[in-house]
């Protein structure tokens, strides 16, 4: 109350102050004022992303180099980015995707930070803007415009090259004479070792991120392989099924369920990091997956009291990274398309994506673009820069992945069949076809 009524005084003062003025006459202008001026004659461009502007003074790394790529717009255009954002507080509350989902068909914002599903849904309802002409499209690794491009068009451009992996704790390992894993039997065995140990939950888990052992096992041979596009192809024409990639993760899944490896029911309430975050930190679990910032950032693993190292998850091909791309996307009708665009042709430069790779220390989306990584990533980097690697999206995919996996496995973790989750995915394959 004392604090909303000395701004309500404030605001009758200043109310004063201008009456008097215009009363005396010819007043001088002070430069405080024609800043006001500046700023208010400035385009105001609406961007939704899932949380507000880092303060000066912040720790999260992440949100700090996306902050530095936004201004540095700013200043270039002389335009001014507003941020409208969401994040929901718990797992009974609408995702952050179901928001902008609604959002982008609302005609609420210019702009978007989004997940691979709703930039896949988006595009092919034909609500974002083909960004293939632009400049900074000219820069982007392969592998990117595949993720990302939809019926021939590129939807979205992110700023990192996303890839997860699993962040162990190399001393827990090391205690138990254990060495990382590379197969899926190699990684039972470890799991079997901490628990007869008295390690209660060898994998913290949370509802997000355990499609990333399904898709190491299910597309290692696709992507790795010598007919990627033609295997894509007949997923996307019927002739193959997306079930008969998906069983064996899904089996594989289910089993480190039921041997306890991973508590299904914490998991499901789990959001990403805040979760199980707080266990693997503390040492007492050893092992969680994560996406390669969360290694570089102080409010997520970047300062644990141990030696961790972040490896692929386990498959037949050996440790596997799980590739994924969050997108800059623009609404087709967007208020300020234009301007909106070239927001995007600074924030998405090679200049502002240095800048954005040397501060989060990321694998970049540009081709011109490379730093150096910590040790601990250095195991995941390498295969990455090998081209060992499964996309966990792909806009090229008639039936999307990353969020029907997503939404799958949780029904797995619910209790359903492995059978009952490959019929979900028949059905959604069914659905594509019929389109």
């Amino acid at each position: 109350m004392k604090k909303n009524m000395k701004k309500m005084v404030a605001a009758i003062l200043i109310g004063i102050m201008t009456l008097t003025a215009a009363a005396c006459g010819k007043q001088e202008t002070t430069g405080e004022n024609l800043i006001q001026n500046e700023e208010s004659n400035k385009t105001a461009i609406a961007l939704f992303v899932p949380m507000e502007r880092s303060k000066p003074d912040a720790k999260n790394v992440a949100r700090t180099a996306f902050d530095k790529t936004i201004i540095l717009a700013e200043e270039k255009l002389n335009v001014t980015i507003e941020y409208n954002t969401y994040t929901a507080t718990d797992y009974q509350e609408k995702s952050y995707d179901d928001v902008a989902l609604d959002r982008i068909r609302n005609h609420m914002d210019d702009f978007y930070l989004l997940n691979p599903d709703i930039l896949q849904k988006t595009g092919e309802e034909g609500r974002l803007a083909d960004l293939s002409d632009l400049d900074c499209a000219k820069n982007l690794r392969e592998v990117v415009k595949t993720a990302n491009t939809v019926d021939g068009k590129l939807m979205g451009i992110p700023q990192e090259v996303v890839v997860y992996g699993l962040f162990v704790n190399k001393d827990m390992f090391d205690q138990y004479s254990l060495s990382l894993p590379n197969t899926p039997e190699e990684f039972l065995e470890c799991c079997r070792v901490f628990k007869e140990n008295g390690i209660e939950t060898p994998i913290g888990a949370n509802r997000w991120w355990l499609e990333t052992f399904v898709f190491a096992q299910a597309f290692a041979d696709l992507y790795n392989g010598d007919h990627t596009a033609a295997e894509i192809e007949a997923l996307n024409n019927g002739e193959a099924k997306y079930s008969d990639y998906m069983r064996t993760g899904f089996e594989y899944l289910k089993k480190l369920i039921d041997l306890g490896y991973i508590d299904a029911e914490t998991a499901y309430t789990y959001e990403a990091i805040d979760g199980e975050g707080a266990d693997f930190l503390a040492q007492k679990t050893p092992i969680v997956m994560a996406y390669w910032g969360a290694a570089n950032t102080e409010t997520a693993y970047g300062n644990p009291d141990f030696n961790m190292q972040v490896i692929g998850f386990p498959s037949n091909r050996g440790q596997m990274p799980v590739v994924s791309m969050t997108g800059m996307s623009v609404l087709k009708d967007a208020e300020h398309l234009e301007e909106t665009l070239d927001v995007l042709e600074v924030v998405l430069s090679d200049e502002a994506l240095q800048i954005y790779a040397e501060t989060n220390q990321v694998i970049s989306p540009s081709k011109n673009v490379e730093v150096d990584c910590i040790p601990a990533l250095q195991p995941l980097n390498d295969l990455v820069n090998n081209g060992t690697y499964v996309l966990g999206s792909n806009a090229g995919m008639k039936v999307e992945q990353w969020g029907n996996t997503c939404l799958i496995v949780r029904d797995l973790l619910q209790g359903a069949s492995v059978d009952e989750c490959m019929a979900a995915f028949d059905k959604l394959q069914e659905e594509s076809l019929q389109q």
